[in-house]
């Protein structure tokens, strides 16, 4: 990492954290983070209410232009905001916010600019993501939900599926195909609009019966042309600057560093066969490790986040940053699963669940990290392909 924080950026730190304290004692019975918010009410009315406080102090726009409703910072700030967030589980960016901000900001006009930004800005849109679909999701331009002109407005048929927060969503953005002659990347356009008339969301249901994701169906869904960002069939460009901020998250690298603390502590206060686990060498070492490893995530992060702010290209980065993080959360809950044995299995309702089952839910959920926004594999093709310039074939 080529820079050092700023008076400026370690007070902001301070900020940050202070808030993030106070807002954590408000977090309801049995809250573990990660991406509850929407599993509940009581989740949803705990996130909502942080996220109008955050909104009040300009938090969710650090960076933006002032016109905007934004602070006026970089986008160092904007990071060190989320990993502090993260990192004391307290629910301050709504869903999506970023993906569409980063896409409105580097490709929308200015009047859309003046329309949707303000309004994010005070965290009065909650987002879903009309992306992936039963058959393309890792390979997302084969997507076939369809756009079609209709005077002023584009009709979009389709399905989408995996579709996160959507119960709670007022907004959605879809990557839709608008002309089906041209090549598959280039046939997308990226529209935004408020949910009405012609999409239903219907739950998927997780294992441990949780409720985040759902499929979508789309019928005859109207659109104003003057809701498409970017230039249309160029969606694909639109969509990718939202990915690219999202896979550089500093998220989740942040919750694991938290998460790793706390199975720290465990293995201090826990015996087997009379011996605490943190005295285990192999225990030690395992953890030792990983402290290693998250340090090195944080840093990747900032070290990406830096490399926007010179104006480079970071798809390879950006990448390369979100599959070591999924990973490396991935190990992580095994791990602890390992140590823990049979208590790491129990639920948060049971009295001898630790830290309220959190990585049982840690372990069901880190697989699906994996896959979400593009699987581990994928990420693995950006590397080679932009980072390493490999051939294709």
């Amino acid at each position: 990492m080529d820079f050092e924080f700023t008076p400026e950026q370690e007070e902001k730190r301070e900020d940050f954290t202070a808030f993030c304290k106070e807002e954590a004692k408000r977090a309801p019975e049995g809250w573990i983070g990660g991406m509850a918010a929407e599993e509940t009410d009581e989740g949803w009315a705990y996130h909502r209410s942080v996220v109008e406080k955050v909104a009040a102090k300009g938090w969710l726009c650090l960076p933006w232009p002032k016109e905007y409703g934004g602070q006026g910072h970089g986008p160092i700030e904007q990071l060190i905001f989320s990993e502090v967030a993260a990192y004391y589980r307290v629910p301050a960016i709504p869903m999506h916010f970023m993906t569409v901000a980063a896409g409105i900001l580097m490709y929308g006009s200015e009047e859309q600019k003046k329309e949707w930004l303000p309004k994010m800005a005070r965290a009065e849109i909650n987002w879903a993501e009309g992306l992936s679909e039963p058959n393309a999701g890792s390979d997302l331009a084969a997507l076939t939900t369809t756009a079609i002109a209709d005077g002023d407005d584009y009709v979009i048929n389709g399905q989408k599926v995996w579709t996160s927060g959507a119960h709670r969503a007022d907004h959605i953005f879809i990557l839709a195909r608008t002309d089906p002659n041209l090549p598959r990347h280039k046939g997308l356009t990226f529209f935004v609009n408020r949910i009405g008339p012609g999409i239903e969301f219907r739950p998927l249901i997780f294992m441990n019966r949780s409720h985040l994701y759902n499929e979508t169906f789309i019928d005859d869904f109207r659109v104003s042309k003057r809701n498409i960002i970017g230039k249309l069939n160029q969606g694909w460009y639109v969509m990718m600057a939202g990915r690219n901020f999202a896979r550089a998250n500093i998220s989740l690298a942040a919750a694991g560093k938290r998460d790793l603390e706390d199975l720290i502590e465990y293995c201090k206060q826990t015996q087997e066969g009379g011996e605490f686990l943190a005295k285990k060498p192999l225990i030690r070492q395992r953890l030792a490790d990983f402290v290693i490893d998250y340090e090195a995530a944080l840093k990747f992060a900032y070290h990406v986040c830096w490399l926007q702010t010179k104006g480079k290209d970071v798809a390879a980065e950006a990448a390369a940053c979100g599959y070591y993080a999924n990973e490396l959360n991935l190990r992580l809950a095994n791990t602890a699963m390992e140590i823990m044995g049979l208590y790491g299995t129990l639920k948060g309702g049971s009295k001898w669940a630790p830290f309220c089952g959190k990585f049982q839910e840690l372990s069901q959920w880190s697989s699906g990290f994996t896959i979400a926004g593009g699987t581990t594999e994928i990420r693995k093709n950006v590397i080679a392909w932009t980072g390493l310039g490999l051939p294709r074939d």
